[in-house]
């Protein structure tokens, strides 16, 4: 995609938001998503990423780009899942920053703004869900599964479920795309030398819609995952050029 034409070179940070099948609360997300971009302390836009939802969802997308002039989308010919949404939209993106939220509305865009304070120090700055509002079974489930992660990958996050994060575009263009990959986007970051910051954000129940996850693939897909990411890790290259003269 060439950068010259892509709109969203003409703005500091976009934000993407992964779509499947959320069409009972896609216009309360515009209204949240409107409202973060009056008051955003940096020039944003927002990027959706249809995953091949068999809902009427990519036509209420379309209704919100076409009424919204800082509304953009992509839409996946069938369903991926998370990491590849996420990557397609990181890959389209052409703002100097790129920032990321889950389209449920469980965490609030406004928050986006504590995260921009640190995001010129920090190669990633993610949030930090305080007061959870999910059920006591959902939240074991997260802390057995973040608990497991730490173990495995030592990044020193509390919740990288949080779907709530700000990167650097050209540090979140080099994270390698796999199934999980969502998953370990801090332990991703530090693996480029990159840096870290977390920061608490505010949490709220499901307002519409049913969660994508349940005990099986919320627990057997990071445990899994867990191994990919120490085999890449043992093998992942960092370089950076010296000189060139392609101008």
């Amino acid at each position: 995609m060439n950068v010259k034409g892509n709109s969203t070179a003409n703005y500091k940070v976009t934000i993407i938001v992964p779509v499947y099948n959320e069409e009972e609360s896609i216009y309360t997300l515009e209204e949240k998503l409107l409202l973060f971009l009056q008051h955003s302390d940096l020039p944003a836009c927002i990027l959706f990423v249809n995953d091949g939802s068999k809902d009427n969802s990519l036509n209420k997308i379309h209704e919100i780009c076409d009424r919204n002039r800082h509304f953009f989308y992509l839409s996946m010919e069938s369903n991926k899942g998370l990491s590849a949404a996420l990557k397609a939209g990181i890959d389209s993106s052409y703002s100097q920053y790129v920032g990321y939220m889950d389209a449920d509305l469980q965490t609030d865009p406004e928050d986006f703004n504590l995260l921009f304070k640190d995001i010129c120090d920090f190669e990633m700055v993610t949030g930090i869900r305080v007061n959870r509002k999910d059920s006591f079974f959902k939240k074991l489930q997260s802390k057995i599964a973040n608990g497991y992660r730490r173990m495995m990958t030592n990044d020193g996050v509390s919740d990288t479920g949080c779907p709530l994060k700000v990167m650097h575009t050209e540090s979140a263009k080099k994270i390698p795309l796999f199934n999980g990959m969502h998953r370990f986007l801090p332990a991703l970051i530090l693996l480029q030398n990159g840096r870290v910051k977390q920061v608490p954000v505010r949490h709220y129940p499901r307002m519409a819609g049913t969660s994508k996850y349940h005990l099986w693939n919320r627990l057997s897909g990071p445990f899994i995952d867990c191994f990919a990411y120490r085999w890449m890790k043992k093998r992942y290259i960092n370089y950076s050029i010296d000189k060139h003269n392609l101008e």
